[in-house]
């Protein structure tokens, strides 16, 4: 089992910038992928990007400004969010799973989910 938590959410004011931490524990050893969705209000579930051993992928909304990477402490991995626009405003999860079942951008493929961190950007 994988368990994941995410942190650093708030609010904050459009232009600035917001960094997320995802801690992952148990059988952190099976992770092969870890991804970054989101979820605005009376929205569908959106990607936002993933890590996949060292390579990263982004969506194109997010594509300059936000930024995936494993911190030094090996069981953390962060979303580094730069140039934050309301339209960012939603509910961020972390999303993990143990091999590659398909497309990347797919959250039904991963099994492991966070339980999400609200971020509220204010114009």
């Amino acid at each position: 089992q994988v368990h994941l938590a995410e942190s650093g959410g708030g609010l904050v004011q459009a232009g600035e910038s917001r960094k997320l931490s995802c801690a992952a524990s148990g059988r952190t050893f099976s992770i092969n992928i870890m991804g970054w969705f989101r979820q605005a209000p009376g929205k569908d579930r959106e990607f936002v990007a993933a890590w996949r051993g060292g390579t990263t992928y982004y969506s194109d909304s997010v594509k300059g400004r936000f930024f995936v990477s494993r911190e030094n402490a090996e069981n953390t991995v962060s979303l580094q969010m730069n140039n934050l626009k309301p339209e960012d405003t939603a509910v961020y999860y972390c999303a993990a799973d143990s091999s590659y079942k398909g497309p990347y951008y797919y959250g039904s493929n991963y099994e492991y989910w966070g339980q999400g961190t609200q971020v509220t950007v204010s114009s």
